[in-house]
């Protein structure tokens, strides 16, 4: 089922799906990747609860190992509308049955998008109903959809001149990094960028990409709570995918016991951890 939020400027439809945000437009123009599967078949996948692939797909907790597939499994499951207005709505994900298989943890995952002016806000929430430690990684995995020239585009960071990302290597976190130089803040983007897969940045200055149409910005994303960062796209697919984490893939190192993990976020029993971005239309 698809659910629509809509204000005087924006109109977003999420599905309950993996409360999985398919379209957002304003009266110009479609935003998000169409999902066309010859390239991509999902839009905007939430990751929960983890990011990225772990080694061997699994994880060590209290000497029992468990089985997690990329990216994790809330992207696949069906949410329940808890909320809805106009221009606002919460979708919920309880731990479950199915779920405590390969995840032994009670909890609650809330996603809640909002649309003020020419943004939507994307707020996460994740809830500790056990009696133990929740260890989890969560990050969003929007796709922006690029209907010219691929080369007609560039990504402006609000603060960094020099990046260093991570290499990918067999879907793990490699230790081998490379330098980006931009122009001004300015990445212009070409596909040889993304033949080794994602960009993974885990520190970054900027808090804020833009997206450049032509040398016009069309897109603003804002993610000041998010400490990891991947941007990537497939060869010759007219998206490209900003896609601010907590936490990311494995490493071939990693000893694989889940609260060791790099990057991981671990939540007290009875806490709440909150954390939000943003998607900006400035076309």
């Amino acid at each position: 089922m698809n659910i629509a939020i809509k204000n005087n400027n924006l109109t977003a439809t999420i599905s309950t799906k993996g409360a999985e945000l398919i379209s957002l437009r304003s009266d110009k123009r479609e935003f998000i990747w169409e999902g066309n599967p010859e390239f991509w078949g999902k839009h905007s996948p939430v990751l929960f609860p983890i990011v990225g692939t772990l080694k061997d797909n699994s994880y060590n907790y209290l000497g029992d190992r468990y089985l997690l597939s990329r990216h994790g499994f809330a992207r696949d499951m069906v949410f329940d509308v808890k909320e809805q207005s106009e221009d606002s709505v919460i979708f919920s994900l309880q731990s479950s049955e199915e779920t405590l298989k390969n995840y032994p943890f009670a909890f609650e995952l809330q996603l809640i998008y909002t649309l003020y002016l020419d943004k939507l806000i994307l707020q996460y929430k994740v809830i500790n109903n056990d009696k133990k430690e929740l260890p989890f990684s969560i990050g969003a995995h929007p796709a922006f959809a690029l209907p010219k020239d691929f080369s007609n585009y560039s990504l402006s960071f609000d603060e960094d001149n020099e990046l260093e990302y991570f290499l990918l290597e067999n879907d793990l976190l490699s230790d081998r990094t490379s330098q980006l130089n931009l122009s001004k803040n300015k990445l212009h983007l070409h596909y040889p960028l993304f033949e080794n897969d994602a960009l993974v940045f885990k520190k970054l200055q900027s808090k804020a990409i833009t997206i450049n149409e032509n040398e016009q910005p069309i897109l603003k994303i804002s993610f000041h709570d998010f400490p990891n960062l991947g941007i990537w796209t497939k060869v010759d697919a007219p998206f490209i995918c900003i896609e601010p984490w907590f936490g990311h893939s494995d490493t071939p190192k990693n000893s694989g016991a889940i609260m060791e993990k790099e990057g991981v976020v671990i939540l007290k029993k009875d806490k709440i951890f909150e954390s939000q971005f943003s998607i900006e239309i400035v076309c």
